[in-house]
């Protein structure tokens, strides 16, 4: 289980890549030894949650699921304090209900801004649960889906309280569909005042990107993550007075100095009806598992 700690509600998305590539990084570097150092602040390729303080970040948050189960049920009663670091899901028991919060049940995706044939509704009550894998390990699963009668999609927006309305910090995860189909997405993300981080983001039958929209305006930074979201990938986002760094399995994917926020954010773990490609079919569901999460703060020292 992990520590404790509002969110932006629905945001805009800009599509496309308009052509901003600004620093994309080596491979991991070797160490000492020869073995792999991976190019974040943490230098871990590990596979396992990270616990600890590392470079100028301190860690507020380290959850690896593998504490009391949660329910499909759970994440209900969301609409307390809402956008707020007082928000809470009352379904919720014990050390999750003071670690987590989700879009309440009713909130309209992305999808719906978009007039797409196919758009989500939140409804984290029968998409988010967290429970132990065939081999023992804990996890959270979002599994989204659309009833069979064709209405929205059933979307999911998890929130970490200890990181909601944090400036700067770093925002690290390890992530898996175990389940594809099209028409479902994720957008994790910071935004707010015109200003926007994502990572990761993408259909989830497509690649794995991060994207940054400038304060300002102006061009997005686009940069391609990986290939298939059907492999466990460690993400994460490093976020420091004008700087965002974005990481895939410990390689620098992205850097980008232009206009970056430097306001207070909360850290939105979205999934959601897709912006591209087909909307999700009738009957049809998806799967995302996450294995740990792991969050902090920065400038403690």
């Amino acid at each position: 289980m992990g520590s404790h700690a509002a969110a932006g509600r629905r945001r805009p998305l800009v599509l496309g890549a308009l052509g901003v590539t600004l620093l994309v990084a080596l491979l991991s570097i070797p160490g000492a030894g020869g073995a792999p150092v991976s190019a974040d602040a943490c230098r871990d390729m590990g596979t396992s949650l990270p616990r600890g303080d590392c470079g100028p970040f301190w860690q507020v948050m380290a959850e690896d699921f593998n504490g009391d189960r949660m329910p499909l049920g759970a994440f209900s009663d969301c609409d307390h304090h809402a956008d707020t670091s007082a928000a809470y899901c009352a379904g919720l028991k014990g050390e999750y209900r003071d670690n987590w919060w989700a879009y309440p049940t009713g909130w309209r995706d992305t999808a719906n801004d978009r007039a797409r044939a196919v758009a989500g509704v939140y409804h984290p009550e029968d998409t988010v649960s967290v429970g132990p894998a065939e081999n023992g390990d804990g996890r959270m699963r979002i599994r989204m889906w659309r009833p069979a009668d064709g209405g929205p999609v059933h979307a999911a927006a998890v929130v970490p309280r200890a990181v909601m309305q944090m400036k700067y910090g770093k925002y690290s995860a390890r992530i898996k569909v175990t389940k594809q189909a099209p028409g479902y997405k994720s957008a994790w993300l910071h935004y707010g005042g015109g200003c926007e981080m994502d990572h990761p983001e993408g259909e989830w039958t497509g690649a794995l990107s991060a994207f940054h929209h400038p304060c300002g305006g102006g061009g997005q930074g686009s940069f391609r993550g990986a290939d298939d979201w059907t492999e466990w990938h460690t993400v994460s986002t490093e976020w420091t007075p004008g700087h965002v760094r974005f990481f895939v399995d410990g390689r620098e994917i992205g850097h980008d100095t232009r206009d970056v926020p430097d306001r207070p954010l909360s850290w939105v773990m979205q999934n959601e009806s897709a912006l591209e490609g087909p909307g999700a079919a009738p009957g049809s569901s998806a799967q995302l598992e996450i294995t740990w999460v792991a969050a902090y703060a920065y400038g403690w020292k």
